[in-house]
């Protein structure tokens, strides 16, 4: 440490904030806010383009079929859920980053990588003998973007006070998560259209099933070359706009205390019933859709479920700040077991055709409350562990203790994050083994019940009783 007091240092140099002190109410008026800002303006889009790439094998892998592939439905189902499985085993790495490499080069380093799935899904489109092998690494490529999400989270945590990091990170990530129903919304829609011009390749014929079917000419690559652009310049804006924390620097052994704390586990428990629901009924919802109501189109209606959850998660973290993160997990679990029951009482079965009505409804309030509990526990874990930093510390050493408390959170939302993402995989195959089995997703829907009664029993007892041991 410098023995050389803060106000007397440099607080930059270049691109790096060598002073950064956000707790300090006049140091954040006057210079740390409009800081922040700026970085959490540029983390958005680049966050935003993570996703859209992470989830474009949901759009992709629906018209490979009419495009000429001749890929099984398993295999088809393997191209969609890769991506997911390497995104979230990405985000174990990638959520230690941050203070290795600082986040202003992280950030433009990630968000330049997504190129590399972007054109190479975009060019393997174009060719029906494209072999399955090259299809399956450019799935696990598209992981790089659930990469990202870790990593962005991270950065952002360093750089707002406590009481603000729950709205901070839940825009973050709230508006970031808005890159899975764009890709979703948008993509059938460029494909339809030459719009990137020649050098983008030549159209497709696409053979469409149905009461209007037929030869069709399409762009499909398209729906992954439209993000390119978008990632040059957001990576552009990263390099030249963000910033690096020198008081955020750590090593992955230092931050691997993480391991040993009890909470870090609970809160990855807890964010999997919350960010694990969001991102597996995002790829669950279309198929549920196709299976149980054949007659409706599932790709008029399976963008609304994300939009939905994308907007209410920074509604959880400024809820969260307000009335504690804790209080608003509690509840949002009670609740989505009543949204359970809700698509539960919808279902067709051997007497009834269902209502595809309450089916939607019931799901997109389920969407809604998964935003709010990804706002809400993210919001937890900066109290959480800012706390037992200071314990650990006493009144003594503030200013260490909320250094600690810094570092540890920043890789508790990133490793949290990773643990999460594998709901991406496990609840779609859920629904899919419930089906196996028995023919509806009702034995899915079941274990999900039993799980948010969990994931209720744990919040209160830890965090949200009167005695609890870390009240937040």
């Amino acid at each position: 440490m410098s023995n050389v007091p803060d106000d007397a240092r440099p607080r930059r140099s270049g691109r790096l904030l060598t002073v950064w002190t956000p707790e300090d109410k006049a140091f954040w008026a006057h210079e740390g806010r409009a800081i922040a800002n700026v970085n959490l303006w540029i983390s958005v889009p680049a966050l935003f383009l993570a996703f859209a790439v992470w989830q474009m094998w949901s759009v992709v892998a629906v018209n490979l079929p009419n495009l000429g592939f001749r890929y099984t439905e398993n295999q088809l189902f393997w191209l969609a859920a890769l991506p997911a499985l390497s995104g979230a085993t990405l985000r174990i790495f990638y959520s230690f980053m941050v203070p290795v490499f600082g986040g202003r080069r992280w950030t433009a380093l990630t968000t330049a990588s997504l190129l590399l799935p972007t054109i190479g899904v975009g060019l393997a489109v174009q060719d029906p003998s494209t072999p399955y092998s090259t299809m399956l690494m450019l799935a696990l490529l598209c992981g790089l973007g659930g990469g990202n999400f870790s990593s962005s989270m991270s950065n952002i945590s360093f750089f707002f006070p406590k009481e603000r990091k729950g709205s901070a990170l839940g825009l973050n990530a709230g508006l970031g998560n808005l890159g899975v129903s764009s890709v979703q919304f948008l993509a059938p829609l460029v494909i339809t259209m030459g719009i990137l011009g020649p050098w983008a390749g030549d159209p497709q014929v696409a053979q469409l099933s149905g009461a209007h079917g037929g030869p069709v000419e399409v762009w499909a690559q398209n729906a992954a070359f439209i993000w390119a652009p978008f990632i040059i310049i957001v990576a552009m804006l990263a390099w030249v706009g963000m910033h690096d924390i020198a008081d955020a620097k750590a090593s992955f052994r230092e931050q691997a205390v993480i391991f040993q704390r009890k909470h870090n586990w609970i809160m990855c428990f807890l964010y999997l019933g919350t960010f694990g629901s969001f991102i597996g009924f995002s790829a669950g919802f279309p198929l549920l859709i196709k299976y149980l109501y054949p007659d409706i189109r599932p790709l008029q209606y399976a963008w609304l479920g994300p939009l939905v959850g994308a907007m209410a998660r920074p509604f959880g973290g400024w809820l969260s700040d307000r009335l504690g993160g804790a209080k608003v997990t509690f509840w949002t679990f009670f609740w989505m077991i009543l949204g359970v029951f809700g698509v539960m009482a919808a279902l067709p079965g051997a007497e009834s055709a269902g209502s595809f009505l309450g089916f939607l409804l019931a799901f997109l309030f389920l969407f809604f409350l998964t935003g709010i509990g990804n706002g809400s526990t993210f919001a937890m874990i900066p109290v959480i562990f800012n706390t037992l930093a200071q314990r650990r510390h006493g009144a003594g050493a503030l200013a260490q203790a909320e250094s600690e408390g810094a570092k540890e959170s920043a890789a508790v939302l990133g490793f949290s994050g990773a643990m999460g993402a594998y709901g991406g995989f496990f609840i779609p195959k859920s629904f899919g083994t419930s089906f196996d089995l028995t023919g509806t997703p009702h034995a899915a829907l079941v274990f999900f019940v039993v799980f948010y009664a969990v994931s209720i029993a744990v919040t209160w007892w830890y965090y949200s009783r009167r005695r609890a041991e870390i009240p937040c």
